[in-house]
């Protein structure tokens, strides 16, 4: 008669032996690493340095601290990013501030974003659309949870590519006029 094992098809090979030592102890010390705090952890501070390619504005703004979102910094941060046409202001989505954050952390840089564009009221983004195809009719712009911008001296397609990499939102690159969008909604790459 067979034994379960038989019947199951299992065999004991010694690379089977080999393999499963080696999971085993890799896993083992990549719970050592954790513990001794070679792995990163999330910023405690997180700023961000903007410059309003439009407007000329600058800021710089310290959005999170310890372990929160600052108010003050966030509603610095809703002015900059306002329809520097029509002036009105929309709450920016700190997540999109955190993409960001980590985009110049990969990048290594911390060199001010410049800003093409934040916030969009309707009215902006219908006339944007009447000049050009590009511009979606439910634009993550109208909701706070977009920006077009550049890494000031860094490459933008390499801004985008580091932006793909993190899977969190849409990510478009615009080689001709030189700006990468990113926003917050699904994932998504053009």
């Amino acid at each position: 008669m067979e034994t379960q094992k038989e019947l199951l098809g299992y065999r004991d090979f010694p690379a089977r032996r080999r393999f499963m030592k080696l999971t085993g102890a890799w896993c083992a010390s990549l719970m050592f690493i954790g513990k001794a705090g070679a792995l990163p952890k999330p910023a405690d501070s997180r700023t961000l340095s903007f410059v309003h390619t439009h407007t000329g504005e600058t800021l710089m703004a310290r959005y999170f601290e310890s372990g929160q979102y600052r108010a003050d910094s966030l509603g610095q941060v809703n002015h900059l990013l306002r329809d520097f046409r029509t002036g009105d202001i929309c709450s920016i989505d700190p997540s999109l501030l955190d993409i960001l954050f980590d985009l110049q952390v990969m990048a290594d840089r911390h060199a001010p974003f410049e800003v093409i564009s934040g916030y969009r009221s309707p009215a902006t983004n219908a006339m944007l659309r009447r000049g050009s195809d590009g511009v979606a009719p439910h634009s993550m712009h109208l909701l706070g949870r977009a920006i077009d911008v550049r890494l000031q001296g860094y490459s933008t397609a390499k801004v985008a590519q580091f932006a793909r990499s993190m899977g969190r939102g849409g990510v478009g690159l615009y080689p001709s006029s030189d700006f990468v969008h990113v926003d917050t909604g699904r994932v998504r790459f053009w």
